[in-house]
């Protein structure tokens, strides 16, 4: 079981992927695998949304994997814009398990990193799903339905991807989204509010 704030590689379907991980903080409860924003815009593991989705999440007794997806970073491979990243997310949950056990199962991601945990959670069960700012509508594939337990949260000013996406895509699977008023796509001034409302709603 691994305790401590580490950046490490694990071995992925295309090569390795530099990871960091964030432990719970006290009792392990659930692993969580958190997925980073579009990485042609810059999107990182170092995300200020996924960190603070991360903290938020070891507070409440997660231990964290934060992965740079293949072509990110000092991971290997190509960006497969949401295809083979869903490959890169199964291998990282199977190697937190090989760590953790068998604990409760979280996926979470933020834009780009929203519509790939959504894409994984239909290939595998999870017990929790976090979408932050997910990117509906925003590729060929079509985001998939989610268990009616996810957590949707968006910026009411969203100036990446539109409220109104996430909820054309949410009105059919009368999924619930949360709305930060005034807040855009990266919750700029809103993280503190971004963090204790995923601990509250959680």
């Amino acid at each position: 079981m691994l305790k401590q704030l580490q950046k490490f590689d694990i071995a992925g379907p295309v090569g390795m992927l530099e990871t960091l991980f964030i432990p719970a903080v006290g009792e392990v409860s659930g692993i969580a695998v958190l997925c980073h924003p579009n990485p042609t815009q810059g999107g990182t593991n170092t995300n200020k949304v996924i960190q603070t989705a991360a903290k938020a999440l070891s507070q409440l007794g997660y231990a964290c994997y934060l992965p740079n997806l293949r072509g990110v970073g000092q991971s290997e491979g190509t960006h497969d814009y949401g295809v083979g990243e869903v490959e890169d997310v199964l291998a990282v949950v199977a190697f937190a398990r090989q760590q953790s056990g068998d604990l409760p199962l979280a996926l979470a991601g933020f834009s780009f990193g929203g519509f790939v945990a959504a894409r994984t959670r239909a290939r595998i069960e999870s017990d929790k799903l976090l979408l932050l700012g997910v990117a509906a509508g925003k590729y060929e594939i079509p985001t998939p339905t989610v268990p009616e337990n996810t957590l949707v949260i968006h910026g009411e000013a969203d100036e990446v991807v539109p409220l109104e996406n996430v909820m054309a895509w949410a009105r059919p699977q009368h999924l619930p989204v949360i709305v930060l008023p005034e807040a855009g796509h990266f919750f700029h001034g809103r993280l503190i509010q971004l963090g204790a409302l995923i601990k509250r709603c959680w």
